[in-house]
This record gives C-alpha cells, sequence and structure tokens, in this order.
C-alpha cells in the first residue's frame, strides 16, 4: 500500500521480468509519451534498454509509475511536488517495506518447514 492507495491486482499483469513500454503502457492506463516523459523527470524510472536501445521495465518500475500517476492525477500533485513526496518517502517507508518482506519470508519459511 503506499498511502491510501493499493496496487492493482496483481493477475492482471503477465508474470514477467521485463515488459516493453506498450505492455506497460496498457498496464498503467498512460500514453507511452507521458512514460517517457517521466522517466526523465523521475530517477526511480530507469528502464533496462537493450543493445537497440529499447525500453524494458521491471515490475518495480510499473510500481513507481503507478504511485506517480496517484500523486499526480489523484492527489493532484505537481511533477516537482511529487518527486519531492517520492524522495522523502523513500526513507520513511523503508521500514515498512523491510517489516513486509519479513512477514512474507516467514510465511515462506512456515511452507517449506
Amino acid at each position: 500500500m503506499f498511502m491510501g492507495f493499493t496496487m492493482p491486482d496483481q493477475k492482471i499483469r503477465p508474470d514477467k521480468l521485463f515488459y516493453k513500454i506498450g505492455e506497460v503502457s496498457r498496464i498503467v492506463g498512460l500514453p507511452s509519451h507521458v512514460i517517457r516523459f517521466w522517466e526523465h523527470e523521475f530517477s526511480k524510472i530507469r528502464p533496462h534498454r537493450t543493445p537497440s536501445g529499447q525500453r524494458l521495465f521491471t515490475q518495480r518500475n510499473i510500481e513507481t509509475i503507478l504511485k506517480i500517476k496517484h500523486l499526480l492525477y489523484d492527489q493532484k500533485y505537481t511533477i516537482e511536488g511529487a518527486r519531492q513526496f517520492m524522495i522523502s518517502c523513500k526513507s520513511s517507508l523503508l521500514p515498512s517495506v523491510l517489516s513486509e518482506i519479513r512477514l512474507e519470508l516467514e510465511q515462506i519459511k512456515g511452507i517449506l518447514s
């Protein structure tokens, strides 16, 4: 969860390591040119590049794009405001993210035992 915002159901996304920009566009509901623009505005969106220059996005990139979309479209932040919010939340979200990962690992350990 991200400040009252939950990510869309993971089942609507194919289970892949990398997504092309067209796939990301469909998943997040934004035109490709907006995603390319945000890539320049937000340092957290850094897709991998193939030798031919094609962008390959990860699940984490998609989640970041969805967070930014929520801040800009739903919370009405400016781009600068959203950028600052993402920077300030980075440190405050780290402990909660680590505790979620720890809980998931403990559940997996329980399943394997």
